[in-house]
């Protein structure tokens, strides 16, 4: 099991990859997983993933599932939100560090995205209303 002690609500330094994972930690069924090797985590509901965390280009990102519109929102809004690394450009962003970038937005994200892939599970497999949680 996986629940580091994090302070979400800190306005300290923000390790983005400890927020992320702090969130992910308290999503109802949510799995941690290294299919791609232990330079990446990735979080699965239900065996579907829904955040993926790596330092593999040299800086920390988390890599979450979006609605393709709020995606390019998200893109035009905040310089430090880019297309998905090495996923699909409209329905995943890339959230790199940043000082804008507040531990209450890296959480929203992270559960937006728990949500999406909830909500495109059969009925009798979602571990929450997607329509009611968050």
């Amino acid at each position: 099991m996986f629940s580091p002690s994090v302070d979400l609500m800190s306005t300290a330094a923000l390790d983005l990859h400890a927020c992320a994972t702090a969130r992910a930690a308290e999503l109802p069924g949510a799995t941690l997983t290294h299919p791609f090797g232990p330079d990446w985590d990735v979080f699965k509901v239900r065996g579907k993933v829904f955040l993926l965390l790596t330092a593999v280009t040299g800086s920390q990102q988390a890599i979450l599932k979006v609605e393709p519109l709020d995606g390019e929102a998200l893109r035009r809004e905040y310089s430090f939100i880019a297309p998905g690394y090495h996923m699909n450009k409209r329905h995943w962003v890339s959230v790199y560090p940043d000082a804008k970038l507040t531990p209450q937005l890296l959480a929203e994200l992270v559960t937006d995205s728990y949500r999406l892939v909830v909500e495109k599970l059969p009925r009798s497999q979602r571990p929450i209303d997607p329509s009611t949680f968050g």
